[in-house]
């Protein structure tokens, strides 16, 4: 068999846990350490490993090829991306579109300065929903291309309650309005202002004595977030969000319609339908980990996206097999 890929997750919670299951489903990975800013000895992992402190990932520098990022966009990534893209090539799912650019920059700075690659937000959007819309817009340019999410729960936008002070848990869904779809999944050209497309729905948990207000007036005005959309804020127990918010569904579907000609009228779609979020997205990261396992391999340093990565960097087939069997 080939070398395989050394691989470190930097982050245990749900993403933590599912991208340890990716990694052992995939024969040229192997598992070398598991990060965690909790105590070690109190995190039990699915394989069995020993956690390890994040204070420790340093001692890894050399034994670890690519490293899986699995904070949190709101604060978490910001924050720990560019920290370690200097020390290791990584993969990430940054999810904040309107601050993908920024992000970018500040990472690929720090790759660059470390001769390391760094795959940015790479989930399923950002991620394979961005790669549709590149190749959508350029084979019908003539045309407008409508992304809905939902309905789910958004992993990101769930992470960004919880940061929220008074906030003891929280979850969000995505709702995408059924009359919009219809019309665009009928062909409709329209434009349409994310307000009209989508709905989040909010389920918090308060602290104790919280500011029940303060926390609708705090999500509801959050910039990337809510700001946009029309939100619903609704407190429950603890044992309510146990018992009834405990999976993490999630769906998508990206349209393209346009035309060729005056009477030549077509229609893109791609759809996504997943049982768990975060076992969908640390599936695609574990898949650009061997992206950027070649990149890093290549030479090529520095920041990555899905669009700059060939799709068959993502297989563990040569070029010539994937040729073969898939063109």
């Amino acid at each position: 068999m080939a070398e395989r890929i050394r691989i470190g997750i930097y982050g245990y919670g749900n993403i933590g846990r599912s991208v340890e299951k990716a990694v052992l489903r995939n024969a040229d990975m192997s598992l070398t350490a598991i990060f965690t800013r909790r105590d070690p000895g109190k995190v039990g992992t699915v394989s069995g490993m020993k956690a390890t402190s994040v204070d420790n990932v340093l001692e890894f520098k050399d034994r670890i090829d690519v490293m899986i990022l699995c904070g949190g966009s709101a604060t978490d990534l910001p924050v720990q991306g560019p920290e370690l893209a200097e020390h290791f090539s990584i993969v990430d799912s940054y999810d904040t579109h309107a601050k993908i650019p920024e992000y970018m920059e500040k990472v690929g700075r720090q790759a660059e300065l470390g001769k390391k690659a760094a795959v940015v937000s790479a989930g399923w959007d950002p991620g394979l929903f961005s790669m549709m819309r590149s190749m959508f817009i350029s084979v019908l340019p003539d045309g407008e291309n409508n992304t809905f999410w939902g309905p789910g729960v958004s992993q990101g936008h769930s992470d960004a309650i919880r940061r929220v002070e008074g906030v003891a848990d929280g979850i969000q869904y995505t709702v995408p309005a059924e009359s919009i779809f219809n019309e665009v999944k009928n062909g409709s050209q329209a434009e349409y202002t994310m307000r009209q497309k989508l709905r989040r729905i909010c389920y918090v948990v308060p602290d104790v004595d919280a500011d029940k207000e303060g926390i609708t007036a705090a999500i509801k005005g959050m910039p990337n977030y809510f700001a946009d959309y029309d939100t619903e804020v609704n407190f429950i127990t603890a044992e309510e969000m146990k018992r009834k918010h405990s999976g993490m569904p999630h769906a998508g579907n990206m349209f393209r319609n346009g035309s060729t000609d005056e009477d030549e009228r077509h229609h893109l779609e791609f759809v996504l339908r997943m049982d768990s979020n975060a076992g969908f997205t640390a599936s695609v990261m574990a898949a650009y980990a061997r992206a950027a396992f070649k990149l890093s391999k290549d030479g090529n340093y520095g920041a990555k996206t899905v669009l700059d990565i060939p799709i068959s960097y993502l297989s563990p087939k040569s070029r010539e097999t994937q040729i073969a069997e898939l063109l």
